[in-house]
């Protein structure tokens, strides 16, 4: 066994709902010695709030989770003025950068992230000021975000309307970019798991970082969508079936 960097969303729970295992596996992993580490694209709640949920679910996570919030910060320096279309994890991040955040005006950089109240004055502040100059930085590019009732839009389709509105290709920082995989390897070294539900996400991710990829069909991809690329070197149902294919 190996290191392990695993996602969240569809893996461990369904928005609030847990997925069944999740919990024990994790145990199971970390009772054989294996550093376990949480790695999201969601860049909505700080990192207290995801390790508090986690704690919620029975696992504990106390200086394990790293966010895209986290990647996307390291793409500002400090004292650089940043509007923000994003949540709190996002602000936490950039304030512990050194960053100035503003919602409004003139920045050097506009960061934009998941959160469920974004709406029109949003794009059109964001896209303003990426007009006149500011780079554009998306913590992810995910599509869409899985929950309990089937998939809803993600970070990706919040960015791709600023994207549109502005002419600017966004700098994504989450998986499976380079600021998250400079952020994981740092924590990691050089050979583990990367653990998730989205080939195009966590499987891309796994192959930039030289790791094995697992992939559970709990989340967004579903057995329908089988095969995919890039191809796993393990397929479960959900962690727990993944993990006993991993200790066996």
């Amino acid at each position: 066994m190996m290191p392990v960097a695993l996602d969240l969303d569809g893996v461990v729970w369904l928005a609030d709902e847990p997925i069944a295992g999740s919990a024990e596996a994790i145990g199971q992993l970390r009772a054989r010695g294996e550093e376990v580490v949480f790695v999201t694209n969601n860049s909505y709640f700080t990192r207290q709030e995801v390790a508090a949920k986690l704690a919620g679910h029975g696992i504990c996570a106390e200086n394990a989770v790293l966010t895209s919030a986290m990647a996307a910060a390291r793409l500002v320096q400090p004292d650089e003025t940043v509007l923000v279309v994003a949540g709190p994890g996002v602000v936490e991040a950039l304030v512990e950068r050194g960053a100035n955040v503003v919602r409004d005006g003139d920045a050097d950089a506009v960061v934009v992230g998941f959160h469920p109240d974004f709406d029109y004055e949003g794009m059109r502040v964001a896209s303003r000021a990426v007009r006149g100059g500011a780079r554009l930085i998306a913590t992810n590019d995910d599509p869409t975000y899985p929950t309990p009732e089937g998939p809803i839009p993600g970070g990706g389709a919040i960015v791709a309307s600023i994207s549109t509105a502005s002419g600017v290709a966004p700098v994504v920082a989450g998986k499976p970019y380079e600021p998250m995989v400079a952020l994981v390897r740092e924590r990691l070294g050089n050979q583990g798991w990367v653990i998730g539900d989205r080939p195009d996400t966590d499987g891309r991710f796994a192959q930039a970082l030289g790791f094995r990829f697992g992939l559970v069909l709990s989340g967004v991809t579903a057995p329908a969508d089988l095969p995919v690329v890039p191809s796993p070197d393990l397929i479960a149902g959900d962690l727990a079936e993944l993990t006993r294919q991993l200790c066996d």
